[in-house]
């Protein structure tokens, strides 16, 4: 009985302990919060896959991931701002090409994509338990980037997909995640589909994350994240010869809008904290758009 007693009391101590640490240790709650995130992905993945193996592999079953990942953003306090939406309202085929920064991503891209969008992922994700099954249940395609050969097949392969489905194929051109100033190189796979296809490419620009989260300074706060879909770029008519030029004027836009959302949140930073103005010095606004404070297009 004593021991019973002295267990209770033992585990009633390390909780507080944990909610102290919580509440006033940074980095512990950074991989708390991380912890939660992976474990939520892993539960959600777990719980919808057998109601989404009735249906077999289709991209509808991605409606059922993105209604699982959308609580997060509430559950962590962001705030998710999208702008230029309305460039996705269309019926035809395309390929969106995103910046990718962290697994947070998640939650970003479930605010944007349109129905029968999925992704191009690694193919490791694959194994990866329950996650990888509900991946593959959801019509997301694996790709050994190991493998230049095999890479290339899958490319070719879904070229023919997207048009025979009339489906929106996302993918992360720089290849892995990247919490940098600025963007890696992007590598050509995305742009050898969208012009194997001949269908438009559409860049979506999110935000940094510096404000919010950092896994270099493990820090995981509330926040604002902003997402900006730039107007459609078309492929029609051009051939493998033009993949070089398309990936580099589509990687220089994007980098510039995403430099000018991290100038914009420096510039929102400055208004909240004065101080922090006068010692860096004041930046004016260039006439950006991400000058002006428009919530038109907020999904919160």
């Amino acid at each position: 009985m004593m021991e019973a007693v002295l267990l209770q009391g033992l585990l009633l101590l390390l909780f507080f302990a944990a909610l102290l640490l919580y509440q006033h240790n940074a980095t512990f709650n950074y991989f708390c919060k991380v912890a939660f995130f992976n474990c939520w992905v892993v539960a959600m993945s777990t719980l919808l896959s057998p109601l989404a193996a009735l249906r077999g592999r289709s991209v509808e079953n991605m409606k059922l991931l993105r209604a699982a990942i959308r609580p997060l953003k509430h559950l962590y306090g962001i705030k998710i701002r999208v702008r230029g939406s309305e460039h996705l309202n269309t019926e035809e085929p395309y390929v969106i090409v995103c910046n990718h920064q962290a697994s947070l991503d998640l939650m970003s891209m479930v605010e944007v994509i349109p129905d029968c969008c999925v992704p191009i992922a690694k193919k490791e994700l694959m194994y990866m338990g329950t996650v990888g099954w509900a991946c593959w249940l959801s019509g997301v395609i694996f790709i050994d980037r190991h493998k230049r050969g095999d890479a290339i097949d899958v490319i070719s392969q879904t070229a023919k997909t997207i048009q025979r489905e009339n489906l929106r194929v996302l993918v992360f051109p720089e290849g892995t995640r990247n919490q940098d100033k600025s963007m890696l190189p992007f590598k050509r796979g995305a742009f050898h589909l969208a012009v194997q296809a001949q269908v438009p490419i559409f860049p979506i620009v999110i935000s940094p994350y510096w404000n919010f989260f950092s896994s270099k300074d493990k820090k995981f706060t509330s926040g604002t994240c902003t997402i900006q879909v730039l107007p459609k770029i078309e492929t029609r008519g051009l051939s493998p010869k033009d993949v070089p030029e398309l990936t580099e004027t589509i990687r220089k836009a994007m980098v510039d809008v995403f430099s000018e959302m991290a100038a914009y949140q420096l510039e929102d930073q400055h208004a909240e904290h004065p101080l922090l103005l006068c010692c860096a010095g004041a930046t004016k606004g260039t006439g950006s758009p991400w000058h002006k404070r428009d919530t038109a297009g907020t999904s919160d």
